[in-house]
């Protein structure tokens, strides 16, 4: 597989933060959910990636080139759209596209007109007029006027009604059907990454957690529950993380069969969704 964005050791050091030497790879043609609690990281290694911050250490490549270095050419093949969306107010949605369609080579003014008829935007509407999920829209369609091969997108649907969410999972599906493009989808709404994530990348405290494909990670973990009168060292020792309380306890693992060979019908196997996995991997032991 090709691959259209290597992130290798990334570190960036913040006073009282730090991303520590993140790395992973996503293809052409998949799209990547990167998730984590508030604070993980998540918005810092995207704006390390669209080089608007300055990395401590490590290698960032898209379409093979250095981020920093190649960094003209590489935005020129990238779509971006963000949670707080910066236009200006006072222009129209036109004077707006205006603006920014003089920044790429490959800007398709039917493209434009397109999506603003699909989300029923009006071209001569001022920019603050527009609700959140409009300008998130708005956004949108410029990110895909100019085509671009890798779409990032920070938080796009936090706040936004089902409807809206349904339409852009949509949206994104079809951008990647020719095989060619790629998106890094960041969000904390764990039910849009599991509509259309081929991958999710999963980072806590700056520290990757793991990057993997998503049917792998359904298939490979499970949620183990029993009473805590059969919870002993060999269970603690094949779960990755266990919740305790006065009913019981429940553990994530990747040695199920094991467990449920040893323990038989004392032990319940449940198959987690990735958020369950993602809160045991980012919690504590209790």
């Amino acid at each position: 597989m090709e691959t259209i964005l290597e992130i290798k050791n990334l570190s960036k050091n913040y006073p009282g933060f730090k991303l520590d030497n993140v790395s992973f790879n996503l293809s052409k043609g998949y799209i990547m959910g990167f998730i984590g609690p508030n604070g993980a990281g998540k918005t810092t290694v995207i704006k390390l990636i669209m080089n608007l911050i300055k990395k401590s250490s490590g290698e960032i490549k898209i379409f093979g080139m250095d981020n920093m270095k190649y960094e003209k050419e590489v935005k020129n093949k990238i779509g971006f759209v963000y949670d707080d969306c910066n236009f200006y107010e006072n222009f129209s949605l036109m004077d707006n596209a205006k603006v920014i369609a003089d920044f790429y080579e490959d800007w398709s003014w039917s493209d434009f007109d397109n999506y603003l008829n699909r989300f029923k935007l009006d071209k001569d509407q001022k920019t603050k007029e527009l609700s959140k999920g409009m300008k998130i829209q708005f956004a949108l369609a410029i990110a895909l006027s100019h085509n671009a091969e890798l779409l990032i997108m920070d938080e796009p649907t936090s706040g936004l009604d089902p409807i809206f969410r349904h339409e852009i999972v949509n949206i994104l599906q079809e951008y990647i059907e020719d095989g060619n493009r790629s998106i890094l989808f960041s969000t904390h709404i764990i039910s849009d990454i599991e509509k259309m994530a081929d991958y999710i990348t999963f980072i806590n405290e700056g520290k990757l957690i793991f990057s993997e494909e998503k049917n792998i990670l359904e298939d490979t973990y499970r949620i183990v529950k029993g009473g805590l009168d059969i919870l002993d060292s060999n269970i603690e020792q094949e779960c990755i993380r266990i919740k305790k309380n006065k009913y019981g306890f429940s553990g994530l693992t990747l040695n199920h069969e094991k467990l449920q060979e040893k323990y038989g019908l004392n032990i319940m196997i449940d198959k987690p969704d990735i958020e369950e996995i993602m809160i045991y991997m980012a919690g504590e032991d209790s």
